[in-house]
């Protein structure tokens, strides 16, 4: 259930690639020790489930105004080499200690089972959860 209404606020806000796919691929990893006291779940889509390389994104599940919330704070698109080294195709926001984060969460979820979404299931709305973005326009400074 985490990663399914992660992975629709990921959709709902723009930044999975435009794609013909009925179905979408995703991993994920729940770190909890990272930042005392808060969850990040970091999600991984895969646009070809064939192949390593994808988009990886850091997600705070929290609650605001009562409701479960889905805060997307980061998102990268990544490569993986046949040696299993990460890269990625331009440099994530926060720096070297987010990269190195983001570098072993993508290696925590190629260890891990992959899920399969249909589209039509993961843009379906669901008025039990909100979501938000680092670049959404109607969020002040204060909030970010």
């Amino acid at each position: 259930m985490l990663l399914h209404r992660a992975a629709h606020c990921i959709a709902a806000k723009g930044f999975l690639p435009l794609t013909k796919a009925t179905k979408v691929t995703f991993g994920y990893f729940l770190d909890e020790k990272s930042y005392p006291g808060e969850a990040m779940l970091y999600v991984v889509n895969y646009p070809d489930p064939s192949r390593p390389d994808g988009f990886v994104f850091t997600v705070f599940p929290g609650e605001h105004n009562g409701h479960q919330n889905f805060n997307i704070q980061n998102n990268a698109r990544f490569t993986v080499s046949k040696d299993g080294d990460v890269s990625f195709v331009e440099a994530p926001l926060g720096g070297s200690w987010t990269q190195r984060h983001l570098v072993f969460a993508i290696k925590e979820i190629e260890e891990r089972q992959k899920f399969t979404i249909p589209l039509e299931k993961l843009l379906a709305g669901d008025p039990s959860f909100s979501c938000e973005a680092y670049n959404d326009p109607q969020r002040s400074p204060a909030t970010k």
